[in-house]
């Protein structure tokens, strides 16, 4: 696949696709900047081979037109911080104003576009609209691995105005790069430690990780369906019984592919779902009417740490608890916290999924585990073996 590194920059205008689409707080300043951080590097390639760059990007999900909450003019001043330089805003993004803007741009300047989605062109994936967009640049880059799995005008369909230029981004590269580590050439034993709430959103990843995986460490609510499958009594906790079926045949198809799936054996339970709420630890087959789990308990996260410790390889999708309140994110501490120490010892570890990231950056984590990825569900898709259109339209 073509990347930006291999293009012919010098004195070119190119139109980059990336994802900020970040966090604001109530005073509409950005709260997390990963997303603008990891587009950065693409950024500083293009201004620093002698091109000029126009950036294009949604923020939130607009209903019906412009509205300030989601305009991007909110995130100029942490890329400019980021970037070092002037970014020049056009509050739009096929506007006259917005054409003028980048007809007349010098090399070395950033323009960045208004919110795509202000248009429902956007997610339609139309042409013409796409065609427009096309009108920007000289060179097409998609570097917003968080939106590849949509089949969006600014992500799929613009590429084919840019027949023998476009490529993909250094980030979304990096992203490729780094899921294929795990998926499709892992150094074993590889682990994946797969959370979160449900059992219906993680079939197909767990499925496609048989033929790559040694071992699935499953916690988060989703556990408890698990357990209620092979017979556990789990209380009032979270529990999908239409899925009931369905894990009792991905626990056999562990087995056929001699693959070790590793269930909690203890659970942080409780009366009420708040922090608040009186809190013990039990086995978590014998969960009392009453009380549901919302977390693992101290025995299953020293099994766990002793399985992640052994693997070479450990992808870490979905948290282990209630991590967003306090008296209920152990768990979930204790995994970050055991990649780091196995990234230490030199093992390939990568994060990926929002809440996965979310509590790896509250921890200030990160920067100490090999990747953490961008993309919640473009990642999880391209986990899943899908091909995702906005990769599919540059390789084409």
């Amino acid at each position: 696949m073509n990347s930006i590194s291999e293009a012919k920059i010098k004195d070119k205008k190119v139109l980059i696709r990336v994802d900020f689409n970040v966090p604001l707080n109530e005073n509409l300043k950005v709260t997390d900047n990963t997303r603008i951080k990891a587009a950065v590097p693409t950024i500083k390639h293009v201004l620093e081979n002698g091109g000029a760059v126009i950036l294009m990007s949604h923020l939130g999900r607009p209903k019906s037109g412009p509205e300030n909450k989601y305009s991007l003019k909110h995130v100029v001043s942490a890329l400019e911080n980021l970037i070092g330089k002037e970014v020049t805003f056009v509050n739009d993004c096929i506007s006259n104003e917005a054409f003028e803007t980048t007809k007349d741009l010098a090399m070395g300047e950033i323009v960045l576009l208004e919110n795509l989605r202000f248009y429902p062109e956007e997610k339609n994936g139309d042409v013409a609209f796409a065609e427009k967009l096309a009108k920007h640049g000289d060179i097409y880059v998609n570097d917003a691995f968080g939106t590849a799995h949509r089949a969006h005008a600014s992500t799929a369909i613009i590429a084919q105005f840019f027949p023998k230029n476009k490529f993909v981004g250094l980030l979304l590269a990096d992203e490729i790069k780094n899921i294929d580590a795990v998926v499709k050439h892992p150094t074993p034993p590889t682990t994946a430690i797969i959370g979160g709430a449900k059992v219906s959103s993680k079939i197909s990843i767990i499925k496609q990780l048989m033929d790559s995986v040694d071992n699935i460490i499953i916690g988060g609510g989703m556990a408890y369906t698990f357990i209620k499958a092979k017979g556990g009594k789990v209380g009032n906790s979270l529990v999908e019984n239409d899925y009931l079926e369905t894990a009792q045949e991905i626990l056999t198809l562990a087995e056929k592919n001699n693959v070790s799936i590793y269930l909690p054996c203890d659970t942080i339970v409780a009366d009420d779902f708040a922090n608040d709420a009186n809190a013990k630890t039990c086995d978590i087959n014998e969960i009392e009417d009453g009380w549901m789990g919302l977390d693992i308990g101290t025995q299953s996260i020293q099994e766990f740490n002793t399985i992640i410790q052994s693997s070479q390889t450990i992808l870490w999708n979905g948290p282990m608890g209630v991590f967003e309140m306090e008296n209920f994110k152990q768990g979930t501490v204790a995994i970050a916290n055991a990649l780091v120490n196995a990234t230490q010892a030199g093992a390939f570890t990568l994060v990926g999924g929002g809440d996965s990231v979310a509590a790896i950056n509250q921890m200030d984590l990160a920067d100490k585990v090999s990747y953490v990825s961008t993309g919640g569900g473009a990642m999880l898709e391209y986990l899943e073996g899908k091909t995702l259109p906005g990769i599919k339209a540059i390789a084409e």
